[in-house]
Formats: structure tokens, C-alpha cells, sequence
């Protein structure tokens, strides 16, 4: 029996998990985000014993998230999360930007109630869809007991938000740990916790209020053989203001794009490095351009993004 407690909230957003192809073996020229969120529901029998409520928030491929679908999602979460009822949110999400939208809403949420973002490498139509069983894995990791945070459940695995990142553009197990630091499995329903669920401090949602189109403008350059600083230049005359630094290795810069990087920050750019390696920290070491610690380019971008917000608000 279902308690009042138990409820789980489905956000639906649109991506590869709503996408649909002409035929069962094309799974990848698909139209995404075409079904929704109870559509996907409906293809998860297993889920019909469960008390759950569903909301299409977006209906968008993830490629083409922006800010404002971000301030509609975070005021929806923090919505559902603050009825008694809910036990959990879980997220319906394309792939391309997943880990950008659950650091969004850990930094801006810091839910003491779970936050479950879940996608699909396949299309609802194709042979094998990997999204009914993503969804239900989702719900699992929702109602889990002692469930709590920002977390992404995916292929059997559930990533701190913090973590997580995209790390192959086919594979159906897609996502991986930056620090290989799971949170839980999923197996046959069943979570089993491997680490600690994620926690922090909530920015809040007034972090997030000003129109979409007032945002801080950040932009990620990134180092390369030949990188010479022109585009940090071009950046410049075109009023960014903060810029996310894809270093090699451990936040290298080339001489010229370091140069260029250091003249924007004299001129008030805010300025952070990061690494385009797949995982590790860059290091703060004196005399170089602030390090953006172990978060990826478009982590940082977000931190950067939400504290400049803060500077101004």
C-alpha cells in the first residue's frame, strides 16, 4: 500500500527519451522530444503499482536548453519538493546537456528530498529503447529510503550531479564519474548505495530570478596546439564577461592565450581555469589565473555564471 509520502513527481523535459524515428532501426536520424512525459510512462509497465504524477515542463531537445527552461525547471522542482506529499522528483532529460541542468539545480536547490534526472541513448521507437528501463531505474533511485540530492540515474548507475559528465556520444552507458565515484546501482530494482547521496548549500531560487536575458554572458575558450588568444580578443569586444578556460592537462595555457586571458581580467572579465581532460582537479598554484577546481569547462561556466548573478543581484 502506497503511503501519503511515497508520491513521485515526473518533470518531463523532452530529449532522446521522448524522440521518435520513422523506423525501429534508425536510432540515431530521430526527431527528439516528440512524446510526452505520460506517453513514457505508459511504456514502463512495471511502474503502475507506483504512486506517480507527471508534468511536462519543456518539450525541447537538450542540445537547445537554455537559460529561461532552466528557471521553469528549478521553480517546478522547487514546487513539487515542497509538497508533503512527494517523496521525490524525477527529471526526463536529453543527454546532451543533463550534467549541465543537474548542476544548475545542485547548486541552486541543494534538495534534502531526491532529484533523479534520467535520459535515454536510444529513441522511444527504436529495437531496444533504453529509456523505459532508465525511468524505472529513476523511480527506483526516488524512493529509495534515505534518497537524497541532485543525483542522475543511468545504464544501472546513479551519479553525484557534481560527477557526472557525458563521456561517449553513442554507447547506451554514456555517462561516467568524473572521479569514478558512484553514488548507488540499480540492480533489478533494487538500489544499493556505493557512496553518499549529495548535499550542499542552496544558492536558492532568487539566485536564478533576473530575466533570462540579463544573464551573465561566460564563454569557454580552450587551449590547443596553436591557440594564439584572438578569440579571447573578439570575446572581449563583444561584452562577455567571464570567461571559462578549457586548459591541457593540468589547466595549461599557451603563452598567448594565457596573455590574453590575463589582459581580459584587467579589463574586469572574470577569469577561470579549467582542464579539457575528462577528470581531475587544476591546481591553484600562485602567479596563474584562478583554477576552477575539479569542476568541467561547463560546470565552471555555471558556477561562473551563478556567482557573477550573485555579485549583481
Amino acid at each position: 500500500m502506497q503511503t501519503a509520502a511515497d508520491l513521485i513527481v515526473i518533470l518531463g523535459t523532452g530529449g532522446t527519451i521522448a524522440g521518435t524515428a520513422k523506423t525501429a532501426s534508425d536510432g540515431v536520424g530521430y526527431t527528439a522530444a516528440q512524446l510526452r512525459v505520460e506517453d513514457l510512462l505508459a511504456a514502463v509497465p512495471a511502474l503502475a503499482g507506483r504512486s506517480l504524477e507527471a508534468l511536462q515542463v519543456a518539450q525541447l531537445d537538450s542540445k537547445d536548453m537554455d537559460f529561461s527552461t532552466w528557471q521553469r525547471l528549478a521553480a517546478a522542482v522547487h514546487a513539487q519538493l515542497a509538497r508533503p506529499e512527494v517523496r521525490g522528483v524525477v527529471i526526463t532529460h536529453g543527454t546532451d546537456t543533463l550534467e549541465e541542468t543537474a548542476y544548475l539545480l545542485h547548486r541552486v536547490l541543494a534538495p534534502a528530498k531526491p532529484v533523479v534526472l534520467t535520459a535515454a541513448m536510444r529513441p522511444a521507437t527504436a529495437l531496444a529503447p533504453d529509456g523505459p528501463q532508465n525511468l524505472f531505474d529513476a523511480v527506483q533511485v526516488a524512493a529509495a529510503p534515505g534518497a537524497a540530492g541532485v543525483v542522475v540515474a543511468f545504464a544501472g548507475r546513479v551519479h553525484d550531479a557534481t560527477q557526472v559528465r557525458k563521456t561517449h556520444s553513442y554507447r547506451v552507458d554514456a555517462f561516467e564519474s568524473a572521479d569514478g565515484a558512484l553514488v548507488a546501482r540499480v540492480e533489478e530494482g533494487a538500489v544499493r548505495l556505493l557512496g553518499r547521496w549529495p548535499a550542499g548549500e542552496a544558492l536558492g531560487l532568487a539566485r536564478i530570478e533576473r530575466p533570462a536575458d540579463a544573464w551573465p554572458r561566460v564563454e569557454i575558450v580552450m587551449n590547443h596546439a596553436g591557440a594564439d588568444g584572438r578569440l579571447v580578443q573578439a570575446l572581449q569586444t563583444q561584452g562577455v564577461d567571464g570567461l571559462v578556460a578549457a586548459g591541457t592537462g593540468n589547466g595549461t595555457l599557451s603563452r598567448a592565450l594565457d596573455a590574453a586571458l590575463r589582459d581580459a581580467e584587467a579589463a574586469g572579465v572574470k577569469v577561470w581555469r579549467s582542464t579539457r581532460c575528462d577528470a581531475g582537479p587544476v591546481m591553484d598554484l600562485p602567479g596563474l589565473l584562478p583554477s576552477a577546481g575539479a569542476l568541467s569547462p561547463v560546470k565552471a561556466r555555471i558556477e561562473m555564471i551563478l556567482a557573477l548573478l550573485g555579485e549583481t543581484s
